[in-house]
């Protein structure tokens, strides 16, 4: 099991618009992101200061072949329609790195 955490600002105007979307996830969104062996997923929000609204997202993945099943995941059009949704919500970083959308980090403390 690996654990993964990834950020991304969220449009101040649009923290209404995507805390809706996020309390009625399209049933098939989320047996996508479990046949993906995604486990435990979270997302959180914080404001911070002047600085906006951003998410943090948390899960835990099961699988032996992270970027095959997120390419999987990326390839279903009830993913690819989800995204469509949720992504014009968002402000990626300007630092992340080259083909991410949220911007990955790294895990410095973990305790089970």
């Amino acid at each position: 099991m690996q654990r993964y955490g990834s950020v991304v600002q969220l449009r101040d105007e649009c923290v209404e618009e995507y805390t809706r979307l996020h309390a009625a996830v399209w049933p098939e969104v989320l047996d996508m992101i479990e046949s993906c062996n995604l486990r435990k997923y979270s997302i959180y929000l914080h404001k911070l200061d002047d600085a906006g609204h951003f998410l943090f997202s948390h899960f835990e993945y099961v699988g032996d072949d992270f970027d095959a099943d997120m390419a999987r995941m990326a390839a279903d059009p009830t993913i690819q329609k989800w995204w469509a949704v949720c992504k014009p919500l968002h402000r990626p970083l300007h630092n992340r790195a080259e083909g991410e959308w949220w911007a990955n980090m790294t895990e410095v403390f973990h305790q089970d």
